[in-house]
């Protein structure tokens, strides 16, 4: 489909992983097109769970930043729609959708996760939202889910300082369901309460 993502059916299931961990699996234009998809195809009607992981210790980086910085003021609203009706798919999909974090997960990752139904991270898991620190704000979604999954100061403290959370306080807010050694066996088994 795309040299930045594979798709694997595993009985009823559908796994997404991104496999472009030397560039911290970023989710280019080309990447969101080949998820949208990914997620219109047969395989994701009929798919029970739709799983999304990384790989190395990379679960995916966000946008994109040589993307993010031809966006201008002709041309953002049709990015943030881009990763929106991205984001809208994961939500409304009939599936089950997981993201197992194996790793960092920045940005518009985490955009990602948080439009999952759940969200299982390894011990070295990662999240952070650096847009402060680089001069942007996601327009993915992730300013309206972050809030209402793990409370408002603890999504501005994400959202403003843009310092990295470990597995352990992100599940003490509630932003992943449970912490797992092996999160794709965890998915894919349903070993995750």
């Amino acid at each position: 489909m795309s040299n930045a993502i594979l798709t694997e059916k595993i009985g009823s299931f559908l796994v997404i992983t991104f496999v472009r961990p030397e560039f911290r699996n970023p989710l280019s234009v080309d990447v969101i097109d080949k998820l949208g998809c990914v997620l219109d195809s047969d395989d994701a009607a009929r798919a029970e769970r739709i799983v999304f992981a990384g790989t190395g210790n990379v679960f995916a980086s966000g946008a994109n930043l040589r993307e993010i910085a031809g966006v201008n003021g002709s041309n953002a609203r049709e990015f943030a729609e881009l990763g929106q009706g991205l984001m809208r798919r994961i939500v409304e999909a009939k599936a089950r959708t997981i993201a197992a974090v194996n790793g960092l997960c920045y940005g518009g990752a985490l955009d990602l996760a948080l439009a999952c139904s759940m969200r299982i991270g390894s011990p070295d898991a990662v999240f952070c939202h650096p847009g402060a620190g680089l001069g942007i704000m996601t327009g993915w979604g992730g300013t309206q889910r972050l809030p209402r999954l793990i409370g408002e100061a603890a999504a501005m403290e994400m959202f403003l300082t843009g310092e990295p959370k470990d597995a352990e306080w992100a599940l003490s807010r509630g932003l992943i369901d449970s912490i797992r050694d092996d999160v794709m066996t965890a998915a894919i088994n349903g070993n995750h309460d």
